[in-house]
């Protein structure tokens, strides 16, 4: 088992863990499904959490039985649409919509001399960390059209280690979803959930939210043995 001061490193998920554009999604996805006459629900939402566009665009079209009902390029112009009306609204994002303590966290690592990348699944990313202000803190971003697999497949956060020359086993893996904490544990790195403990079960450590993710606190667990191998 890695010991606090083994790491070297951290690795940030993008949507609730940096930031909230989740909803920024739902709300963009929410009117592709109404111009498709498809059924919106929360489950539909929920299930959307973490996967590239064009999957989820096929989820959204499986869900209401109209998956043979377009051609790829009429998928492909729906997908569009969807991510156009997405930055519309990624662009009135602001520094103010850091979530809660992340900021005073990116300043801790950087002042302590770990080494920062990002492993979104969002292309996205970079526009949404410049409307944030924090460009300068994640030099290393894993640009996902160089990925084969998605998420729960570790591949991005073993490219997101090898962006910043450290081994997996040397860095923490920040994740809200059970796919990505999945992606994190299969890469070697120290996982971290953030949200619920029953659905996020599979990390080694949790917290309710990005408010207590703080280094302190990361050491206390592991050295408490509050680390769920």
């Amino acid at each position: 088992m890695t010991t606090f001061e083994q790491l070297k490193g951290a690795v940030f998920d993008l949507d609730g863990v940096i930031t909230d554009t989740a909803r920024f999604h739902s709300q963009a996805w929410k009117q592709i499904a109404d111009k498709v006459g498809d059924g919106w629900d929360e489950e539909l939402a929920d299930a959307l959490k973490g996967i590239d566009r064009m999957a989820s665009l096929d989820l959204i079209l499986k869900h209401g039985g109209k998956q043979h009902d377009f051609t790829p390029a009429e998928k492909t112009a729906l997908a569009t649409e969807k991510n156009t009306r997405y930055l519309q609204l990624v662009d009135t994002l602001t520094p103010a919509d850091i979530l809660p303590g992340i900021q005073d966290f990116l300043d801790a690592l950087r002042a302590g001399g770990y080494k920062l990348a990002l492993a979104s699944a969002s292309k996205n990313a970079p526009r949404v960390l410049k409307n944030l202000g924090l460009t300068d803190y994640f030099p290393h971003i894993v640009d996902p059209a160089t990925l084969t697999h998605g998420k729960p497949d570790p591949e991005i956060f073993v490219k997101a280690a090898e962006s910043i020359d450290l081994a997996p086993e040397a860095c923490i893996g920040i994740e809200d979803a059970a796919a990505g904490v999945q992606g994190i544990n299969a890469a070697g790195e120290l996982s971290i959930g953030i949200g619920d403990a029953e659905e996020l079960h599979e990390a080694c450590i949790v917290f309710p939210s990005t408010a207590e993710l703080t280094l302190p606190n990361i050491k206390a667990a592991m050295e408490k043995g509050d680390v769920h191998a």
